[in-house]
């Protein structure tokens, strides 16, 4: 069984993504590693050269800056990713920047990957969300934000990398997935205000025009987190690979439950307790079929 990760990173430095880390943690699986190292103007790529592992392929790219359409961006420099994966591949394992697999997950993967690599109708593995938020200390969660999503496939050169690359299809259709339980940490909320705001402007660049950007994000300005409706605190254990980047935490998170609560409409508040009763998210976006 051939297993090949791949990624794509631009500016890690500057938008202080944790692009090292997410490659760490899933490198033990792989058996090659390609990085679609887009054209910073940072030290990304040494950060990615340091690393130091025979498995890893970097390929050079130029992002097309001028595409703003819904963050397509991402999508082309995913396929570009993934095209470079070894035809020989069996499965590929998708990871951005901002995402860290916890090692105590790696086994319950790797033999889903082993269960299902000989059941043609598993065409990827679909994976939970943790979403980290202001600090390592707290999980968020909103209707608004996906829950699960696919980050380990069957390889196929009929993949490709769909709409904005939190997905994928399969010539055009949606994937046939099978739920594994194990979780992808989520750190791209994890930051500062001022620098969550930089990262927020830089980000969507490649979704709105600059009078938008201007408008919502101002080149001076902190970031107000006012994007979850809730809150928890986490009592897990962080990935290993992350521990570094934890113990360098130089701000304090600070949030008002009540300020939250009261950011929920009615309708919100409402389906939220449907969904807290039941585990049933009304009108849930799923971008797969699952088996």
């Amino acid at each position: 069984m051939k297993v090949s990760g791949f990624t794509f990173i631009r500016n890690a430095v500057k938008n202080d993504y944790p692009i090292v880390e997410a490659i760490q943690s899933i490198l033990p699986l792989c058996d090659e590693f390609i990085v679609a190292a887009g054209d910073s103007d940072d030290e990304t790529t040494s950060l990615i050269e340091n690393i130091n592992s025979p498995k890893i392929k970097i390929i050079h790219t130029v992002w097309d800056t001028s595409i703003r359409e819904g963050g397509r961006t991402f999508a082309v420099e995913t396929d570009k990713a993934y095209a470079a994966i070894s035809p020989d591949t069996d499965w590929a394992f998708y990871i951005q920047g901002d995402e860290c697999i916890h090692e105590k997950y790696l086994p319950v993967i790797r033999k889903a990957m082993e269960d299902n690599l000989h059941n043609n109708e598993v065409e990827g593995l679909l994976l939970k969300y943790l979403h980290f938020y202001g600090s390592y200390d707290f999980t968020a969660s909103s209707r608004r934000w996906y829950r699960n999503e696919i980050r380990v496939l069957k390889y196929s050169p009929d993949v490709h990398s769909y709409r904005d690359a939190q997905g994928f299809r399969k010539n055009g259709r949606k994937i046939h997935v099978k739920p594994v339980d194990a979780y992808v940490y989520h750190y791209g909320w994890v930051k500062p205000p001022a620098g969550l705001g930089n990262k927020m402007q830089s980000f969507n660049r490649f979704y709105h025009d600059d009078n938008w950007i201007a408008t919502n994000y101002p080149e001076i300005a902190d970031f107000d987190y006012g994007n979850a409706d809730r809150l928890l605190n986490f009592k897990g254990t962080h990935p290993a690979v992350m521990q570094r980047r934890i113990n360098a935490i130089n701000w304090k998170f600070h949030f008002d439950p009540i300020q939250l609560n009261r950011k929920m409409s009615l309708r919100r508040r409402f389906l939220q307790k449907l969904e807290d009763l039941t585990g049933w998210r009304v009108g849930e976006y799923k971008n797969y079929e699952v088996l």
